[in-house]
C-alpha cells in the first residue's frame, strides 16, 4: 500500500521561489511603518528635488547634484540589511532634537527660498530618523551617505564668487605660462586668455569652487570604497585632491584653448567645450588614482588592513 503525499502549492519545483521584493522590503507591521516614513520623505522632499532639476541642477556648476543624491541613495540601500539587523536601541530626546531641526529648516528654506537649508534639511531628517528608531549604532553605521549628501547642497553665492575670482585668476596664469613655455602665441588679461585671434573667458566652470567640491566628493567616495582605515591617510588624500582639482581645471583651460587655437571658435564652444567637463574629472580621477598610489608607499599597513 502507497500513500500519497500532497505537497504544498507554494513548493512545487524549483521555479516555485519567494519575489524578488521579499528579500528587500520587511514584512507586517514594520512594512507599513517603512512605507509610511518613505511616503512621507517623498512628499517633502520630490518637490525639492523637481526644483532643484529645473534650476541649480541644469547648470554646470551643480549638474553634480543628483548623482551625489543618487550615490547616497545607493549607499544606504547597501547598509539596508546591517541596520535592519542591529538591535533596537531608540535614542527618543536626541532624535527627536535632531527630527525637529530637520524639519524646521525645511520650512524655513522652503518659505524663505534658502535653497541651502532646503536641501540640508534632509540630512537632519534621515539622522532623526535613525535614532528615533534603532539608535546611535545605526546613526555611526550610515554616517557616510549621510555626509555625503552635504556634496549636493548649493553653495552660497558669495563664498562662490569670493572664493572663485582668484582661483580663475590662478588657472588662467599657470595655463598661460606653460602654454607659452610650450611655443603658442597666448596673452593673458585678468581671466581672459588670447591665442592667435581668439579670445577666451575662463567662466566659474572652468576653474571655479563648485569643479573642486565636486572631485572632493569623488574623493572620499573613492576612499569610502577602498576602505582605508588609516586617518592620516585619508585627511591626506583629502588636503591633496584640492590641489588635484586645480590641476584638472588647468588641463581643461589648456584643451579649450588649444582647440580653438587650431580648429577654430566653434569647435572649442561646441561639444569639445562640454566634453571638456568630462575631461576635468578624467583628469582628477587618474591624478588622484596616482596620488594613492605613492599614499600606498607612506601606509602600507593601513592599506593591507582595506584589503584584507
Amino acid at each position: 500500500m502507497t500513500q500519497r503525499v500532497t505537497e504544498p502549492a507554494g513548493n512545487r519545483g524549483p521555479a516555485a521561489r519567494a519575489p524578488w521584493w521579499a528579500d528587500v522590503l520587511p514584512r507586517g507591521a514594520d512594512a507599513a511603518v517603512l512605507g509610511l516614513l518613505l511616503a512621507g520623505y517623498a512628499l517633502l522632499y520630490l518637490p525639492t528635488y523637481y526644483d532643484l532639476s529645473h534650476t541649480v541642477w541644469a547648470t554646470d556648476e551643480q549638474g553634480h547634484g543628483p548623482i551625489i543624491l543618487a550615490v547616497s541613495l545607493w549607499l544606504l540601500y547597501q547598509l539596508r540589511h546591517r541596520i535592519a539587523a542591529l538591535d533596537a536601541a531608540p535614542a527618543p530626546v536626541a532624535g527627536s532634537v535632531a527630527f525637529a531641526f530637520g524639519l524646521l529648516l525645511y520650512v524655513l528654506g522652503r518659505t524663505q527660498a534658502v535653497i541651502m537649508f532646503e536641501v540640508g534639511s534632509q540630512i537632519a531628517v534621515l539622522a532623526g530618523l535613525l535614532l528615533l528608531f534603532k539608535g546611535p549604532r545605526a546613526l555611526r553605521l550610515a554616517w557616510f551617505p549621510l555626509f555625503f549628501l552635504l556634496f549636493m547642497m548649493p553653495l552660497p553665492g558669495a563664498l562662490v564668487a569670493a572664493v572663485t575670482t582668484p582661483l580663475k585668476a590662478a588657472v588662467s596664469y599657470v595655463a598661460e605660462h606653460i602654454m607659452y613655455a610650450a611655443g603658442y602665441p597666448v596673452a593673458r588679461s585678468g581671466v581672459i586668455l588670447q591665442v592667435g585671434q581668439y579670445q577666451l573667458l575662463v567662466a566659474d566652470a572652468c576653474a571655479g569652487l563648485n569643479s573642486m567640491f565636486t572631485l572632493e566628493a569623488l574623493g572620499l567616495l573613492y576612499m569610502n570604497l577602498m576602505g582605508y582605515t588609516s586617518v592620516a591617510r585619508n585627511v591626506t588624500l583629502a588636503i591633496l585632491i584640492i590641489p588635484i582639482a586645480f590641476v584638472a581645471n588647468v588641463i581643461r583651460v589648456m584643451i579649450l584653448v588649444l582647440v580653438t587655437y587650431h580648429f577654430g571658435d566653434e569647435a572649442g564652444q561646441g561639444f569639445v567645450h562640454d566634453f571638456a567637463g568630462m575631461v576635468l574629472f578624467m583628469a582628477g580621477l587618474m591624478l588622484m588614482l596616482a596620488t594613492d598610489k605613492v599614499l600606498n608607499l607612506l601606509f602600507p599597513q593601513q592599506r593591507r588592513e582595506a584589503a584584507t
